[in-house]
């Protein structure tokens, strides 16, 4: 085999394995998750929670903070941040949820109280059950 034709074959291999490691990811991205992937809803002990306290859980491969907040009860946001995507995080001293990336605030309503994200936290749908809390999509009320 002549040189030429070694690094023609050495060429399109590579090409071949750079196309390939680039292209599988991008089709599972624009893929649909099957529907087995997707949990209709998770519970966690309210003991887990302390008044003042928050729990981090994942929810259908997102992060989900869940706050037991002061006279108000529980509730549960994206960690998600609306400016960039940064998680957000819970300051128990201040009653508030910190984005670290460019000192976003939310209060515990999830609605912006100051720097640059531009919507609230959304909202993740919880119910109270006894003594626990039930996270999902197909809770109700």
């Amino acid at each position: 085999m002549k040189r030429r034709r070694f690094l023609g074959v050495l060429l399109a291999v590579f090409g071949a394995t750079a196309a390939t490691s680039f292209a599988y990811p991008l089709l599972r991205f624009f893929a649909p998750p099957s529907r087995d992937s997707r949990v209709k809803n998770v519970s966690i002990s309210k003991n887990d929670i302390p008044l003042g306290g928050a729990r981090s859980i994942v929810f259908n491969d997102n992060p989900v903070i869940v706050i037991n907040r002061y006279e108000k009860g529980f509730v549960a946001f994206s960690r998600v941040c609306t400016h960039l995507g940064c998680l957000v995080e819970y300051d128990k001293g201040q009653r508030k949820l910190v984005c670290p990336c460019h000192a976003g605030t939310f209060d515990l309503d999830g609605n912006v109280l100051s720097g640059p994200p531009p919507g609230p936290l959304p909202l993740i749908p919880l119910k109270v059950e006894g003594d626990f809390i039930i996270i999902g999509t197909s809770v109700t009320g």
